[in-house]
C-alpha cells in the first residue's frame, strides 16, 4: 500500500513538473494568452471600403475568440484621429489598425512604443523615416483591377459579337474620387485588363473630388452612361454608381464592376464582378506576431520594405469574386484564372505594358513610354503609377 502511495505521489509530481515545464517554455517563447486590439475606421460599415476592412476584425474574432478584446471607433475623419487614437492607447490596446489617411498615426506612434500601429498605405514610404512600431500595408490592388477588367472586356467582346454594340462603342466609364496615383493606377490597370480582350476599348474618367458622396457618384455614373459607356466601375465609396447602372439597364446595355464589396444584391441585373483588397491575411499575421512577441514583418510573406508590406494574388491579398454567371460572357472564368495564375507565379509586369504613352497630369513634360513596361509596388505598398494613357483615357471634369 505504501508503495502505491509513493508511486501516486511521484506520478503527480511528474505531471506537475510537466505542466510547469510547459508554462516555463511558453514564457520563454514569449507566447501571450490575451491581447487587446483596436480598429479605427474612417467611415462605418455601411460603406464598401470600411465594410471590406471590417472583415479583418471578423476574421480575428473567429480565429481567437475570447483571447482578444477588440475595440473599434467608426466615422473618424483624418483630422480627428488624435483623440480616438489616444483613447484606444489608454485602454490598453497592444496593436491598433487604421484604414484612414491621417499622418497623425505616424506622428503619435513614438509616444506609445509598446503599441504596434498598423495603417493602410496612404503615401510612398520608401524614402520616409518611420518609428519602429509604425507599419503600413496594402494589397496590390492593380492585380485585382486588371483581372476584373478581363471580365468586363469579355462582356464587351460578347456585346460586339452579338451585334448589341458596334466596335467603336467599346467605351468604359470610371467614377474616381481623386487624381491620386492610387486611383490612377487602379483605373489604368482596369482598362488594360479590358483592352487585353478588346484592344480598341477606351475609358472616360470623372472625378468626384470626394471619397464618399452618393449623389455625386451616382450623377457621375449617369453622365458617363449618357456618353455611351457600356461598363462602369469606380474607386469611390458608395453604391451610387451601381444604382445608376441598374436603373439605366432598363433602356441601355450596361454592366457594373464593383470594388471592395459585392453589389450583386444592390444591382443584380448589372453587377458583373467585384475586386477587393483582402486585409485579413495581414491583420491575422500581425496579431499573431504580437501574440508571439515577434516582429510583424518577420511573420509575413510578400514584398517587405522595412515596416511596409504589400502582396497580391500570390499571398491572397487581393481577390475577385461574385462573377455573375447570368450575364458573364462564356469563357470569362477561364480567362481570369489564366491571369491570376500568372500573378501567382510572379509575373507582375504584365499589366502596365504595351504600345502606350503615359503623361503625368501634373507635369505634361513627364512622359512614360510603356513599351518596356512598368512594374507597380516595387519599393512601396502604395501604388505609384500616375500617368494618363494618351489617346486611350479621357479625363472629364
Amino acid at each position: 500500500m505504501k508503495r502505491v502511495y509513493i508511486t501516486t505521489v511521484l506520478t503527480c509530481l511528474g505531471i506537475l513538473a510537466f505542466f510547469l515545464g510547459c508554462f516555463r517554455l511558453m514564457n520563454l517563447t514569449g507566447q501571450r494568452s490575451h491581447l487587446t486590439v483596436g480598429f479605427v475606421y474612417d467611415n462605418d460599415e455601411s460603406t464598401p471600403y470600411t465594410y471590406n476592412f471590417s472583415l479583418a476584425k471578423d476574421a480575428l474574432e473567429k480565429e481567437y475568440g475570447d483571447r482578444l478584446d477588440i475595440l473599434s471607433c467608426s466615422n473618424v475623419m483624418d483630422d480627428e484621429m488624435e483623440e480616438p487614437l489616444r483613447e484606444l492607447a489608454e485602454k490598453g490596446c497592444d496593436i491598433i489598425f487604421f484604414n484612414g489617411y491621417s499622418t497623425l498615426v505616424r506622428t503619435l506612434a513614438p509616444e506609445y512604443p509598446n503599441i504596434q500601429f498598423c495603417q493602410t498605405s496612404y503615401m510612398d514610404m520608401s524614402d520616409q523615416t518611420v518609428p519602429a512600431n509604425y507599419h503600413t500595408f496594402k494589397g496590390e490592388a492593380y492585380q485585382g483591377r486588371y483581372v476584373s477588367g478581363i471580365a468586363a472586356g469579355m462582356k464587351i467582346k460578347q456585346m460586339i459579337s452579338d451585334g448589341i454594340i458596334s466596335e467603336d462603342r467599346a467605351l468604359v466609364g470610371f467614377v474616381a474620387a481623386f487624381p491620386t496615383s492610387e486611383v490612377i493606377s487602379g483605373y489604368t490597370a482596369f482598362l488594360l485588363g479590358v483592352r487585353s480582350m478588346v484592344p480598341t476599348a477606351k475609358m472616360h474618367v470623372r472625378y468626384t473630388h470626394t471619397w464618399s458622396s452618393y449623389p455625386q457618384e451616382k450623377s457621375a455614373a449617369q453622365q458617363l452612361l449618357s456618353e455611351g459607356c457600356v461598363v462602369i466601375s469606380q474607386h469611390t465609396d458608395t453604391i451610387g454608381p451601381a444604382i445608376a447602372c441598374e436603373e439605366a439597364s432598363e433602356t441601355s446595355p450596361v454592366c457594373f464592376v464593383g470594388n471592395n464589396q459585392s453589389m450583386s444584391e444592390i444591382a443584380p441585373g448589372t453587377s458583373l464582378i467585384t475586386s477587393r483588397i483582402c486585409w485579413e491575411p495581414y491583420v491575422l499575421a500581425a496579431v499573431d506576431a504580437v501574440m508571439s512577441n515577434k516582429s510583424i514583418e518577420s511573420n509575413l510573406s510578400g514584398r517587405i520594405h522595412g515596416t511596409d508590406v504589400s502582396a497580391g494574388f500570390d499571398q491572397s491579398w487581393v481577390e475577385v469574386d461574385d462573377l455573375n454567371l447570368q450575364i458573364a460572357a462564356p469563357g470569362t472564368q477561364e480567362a481570369m484564372d489564366h491571369a491570376i495564375e500568372l500573378f501567382q507565379r510572379g509575373y507582375t509586369d504584365i499589366v502596365f505594358k504595351g504600345n502606350y504613352i503615359g503623361i503625368n497630369p501634373e507635369d505634361p513634360s513627364d512622359v512614360l513610354d510603356l513599351k518596356d513596361g512598368y512594374t507597380e509596388n516595387v519599393n512601396t505598398s502604395y501604388p505609384l503609377f500616375h500617368y494618363i494613357l494618351k489617346d486611350v483615357i479621357t479625363i472629364e471634369e
